[in-house]
């Protein structure tokens, strides 16, 4: 599958520019209730973007499903979560499809194995919602993609399971008429994601990637969600700034990171980074805002 990337390769000067570049078309998650406290969408997002609808543990699929119709009602393309391990079964499954195609014309899902340790039905990894048919007909299909390793996945640290699954979703691609991209985790340093990159290019993987971003937030809140969501190497990127006094008062910002990134690309142009996706720890609204500040 080819892939027309949004970012800006070449340019080895982070810039306004560049870092706008980046920003073009980059997507946004939330959850039912920090949705329902954005009064209108389009007061922070620009209309059309991809806003993902995190599907955790507790969630309804009521709240979901009406999620999801408001943010197509108010312009937006909703895309929610589809969590393996908390489907508790292929009816369910098939009910949930039913209700966000229906309800709210949803025709794209991040399909995920979730956070869970131990599944509360018969399914436990993406592969296996696929397999359904399920998600026969839908414009987009995206997968986690895991740039610094997966303990839960690889318990030995090796990236064997991944690229196994990886290669997995390759193939479903040469038999599915969906746009199939990998939507990562948040990152902090650049240097994993082009090691990464290359191991993909090793093992014939050309998905498109959505790479993860972490919204402005305050440094404590960002440690905290980076140690629980398994962040790995790139974590010292925050750990060596908690060290210096006078960054630890100031709220965390990606715009080092992107620049960084932005070199990253420079100098690696076969990363295939396509656009960015970002996690809003520190509220909806500080990322959009963030973002709009950064886009002009």
């Amino acid at each position: 599958m080819t892939y027309t990337p949004s970012v800006v390769h070449g340019d080895t000067t982070p810039t306004k520019n560049a870092l706008s570049a980046l920003l073009q078309d980059c997507s946004i998650e939330v959850l039912p209730r920090t949705a329902a406290k954005i009064a209108q969408f389009a007061d922070l997002l620009p209309l059309g973007r991809r806003v993902y609808i995190a599907h955790i543990e507790g969630s309804t699929i009521d709240d979901m499903v009406a999620t999801a119709a408001r943010l197509r009602k108010e312009g937006y393309e909703p895309m929610p979560h589809i969590p393996a391990r908390l489907v508790p079964d292929l009816p369910t499954l098939s009910h949930w499809v039913a209700r966000y195609k229906n309800e709210a014309g949803v025709k794209q899902a991040l399909l995920l194995g979730g956070g869970r340790g131990q599944p509360v039905g018969s399914f436990s990894d993406s592969m296996q919602l696929v397999e359904t048919g399920v998600f026969d007909g839908f414009e987009r299909l995206h997968f986690a993609g895991h740039p610094e390793g997966n303990r839960d996945i690889d318990p030995d640290g090796s990236d064997r399971e991944l690229m196994a699954a990886l290669r997995w979703k390759q193939a479903f691609t040469e038999r599915s008429d969906a746009a199939v991209a990998l939507v990562t985790q948040f990152c902090f340093d650049p240097a994993p994601v082009v090691t990464w990159s290359q191991r993909l290019a090793e093992e014939g993987i050309e998905l498109p990637v959505h790479l993860g971003v972490a919204g402005p937030t305050k440094l404590q809140t960002l440690m905290k969600f980076a140690l629980s969501c398994g962040i790995g190497p790139s974590v010292k990127v925050l750990q060596k700034r908690a060290r210096d006094v006078r960054k630890l008062l100031l709220p965390y910002e990606p715009t080092e990171f992107l620049e960084a990134l932005q070199l990253a690309l420079a100098n690696n142009p076969q990363m295939p980074i396509a656009q960015l996706h970002f996690f809003p720890l520190g509220g909806i609204a500080a990322s959009a805002n963030w973002i709009c500040d950064n886009s002009q």
